[in-house]
């Protein structure tokens, strides 16, 4: 499935038309916010206390990454975003930014988040978020996007890996609590995505993305967010029988958890006719809403818990 790259061959423009706000728009602040989000709560909820100027500086870096990667995927992508409607706007399709430019950006960007992690945090964090931002352009961008309809499965791995990030720059290591943070995420992305995909499954026909709806069909494309929707709600729990958390996350993880099933259910009763794809949207808007309420009550329990270690 080869897709033509128009901005390859593009005359470098002698002036960039470029304003900070397409710099911003470039680093997917939106995208970003979710990463620092739960990098943070790895970081807060990992045993241990960081001295809190090295790990603001630590988010800092980890922010920086993860803008790193939005900007090096617009770069990539801009032949695509240019006929999809919902990133036809963006600063390179759009021409404010150059292929170059934002190619140039991300790259100085993710050197420099690396090296500041290394040398604030530690080499092991580093690694992590250089590992991170290699899988999402590379693997994912460059890759799997284009290739496989199992693209958002595979490719969600780089946005999974944040809090354990965050969890080793406090740590210095990877443990299994770490691990049920990336499985949480890992797990949520398919049935966020194909949510996405099944009311914008026009754009990604016309940019030539192998999504699951355009693939496989809608009707297996539902049954499999319903199975992800499940498992998600299963895994979501674990925290509590590994004792990471305890009663205050157990119960926000189940009522979480049956929003998300009782959504994904809404989905695969769906009618094949129905155009209007509100079960779908609703599903999609709630996902963001159980991605950080999940990571919120996680955090609100470890802060309970360690309040009552102080005040025993």
């Amino acid at each position: 499935m080869a897709l033509v790259r128009n901005h390859i061959d593009e005359p470098a423009k002698l002036l960039s038309e470029a304003r900070a706000g397409d710099y911003v728009a470039l680093l997917k602040p939106r995208v970003m916010s979710l990463v620092v989000f739960t990098a943070f709560v790895g970081m807060a909820t990992a045993p241990g206390t960081p001295n809190p100027l090295l790990a603001m500086i630590s988010i800092l870096a980890i922010a920086i990454g993860a803008g790193a990667s939005g900007a090096l995927n617009m770069w990539y992508d801009a032949d695509i975003d240019a006929v999809m409607t919902r990133t036809r706007t963006r600063p390179v399709p759009a021409g404010r930014v150059s292929p170059g430019e934002a190619m140039v950006f991300g790259l100085v960007l993710s050197a420099f988040s690396v090296m500041t992690l290394g040398l604030m945090a530690n080499w092991l964090a580093a690694s992590l978020l250089a590992f991170t931002i290699f899988f999402y352009v590379v693997i994912y961008t460059m890759w799997l996007k284009r290739t496989t309809p199992q693209n958002i499965v595979i490719g969600g791995a780089a946005g999974a890996i944040p809090p354990v990030i965050g969890w080793a720059a406090v740590t210095g290591n990877v443990s299994l609590d770490s691990v049920i943070l990336f499985l949480i995420i890992f797990l949520w992305t398919p049935p966020h995505f194909w949510a996405l995909a099944l009311f914008k499954s026009d754009d990604y026909e016309r940019a030539g993305i192998p999504m699951m709806p355009n693939v496989e069909g809608e009707a297996s494309t539902k049954r499999q967010i319903f199975v992800y929707s499940a498992v998600v709600a299963v895994v979501g729990v674990l925290p509590v029988f590994t004792g990471f958390a305890g009663p205050i996350y157990g119960c926000a993880a189940l009522l979480l958890g049956a929003g998300f099933v009782w959504y994904a259910w809404a989905v695969l009763r769906m009618p094949a006719d129905d155009r209007t794809m509100k079960p779908a949207k609703a599903l999609f808007a709630y996902s963001l809403l159980y991605l950080f309420a999940i990571f919120a009550a996680l955090l609100a329990d470890n802060f309970a818990a360690r309040f009552a270690g102080l005040g025993g």
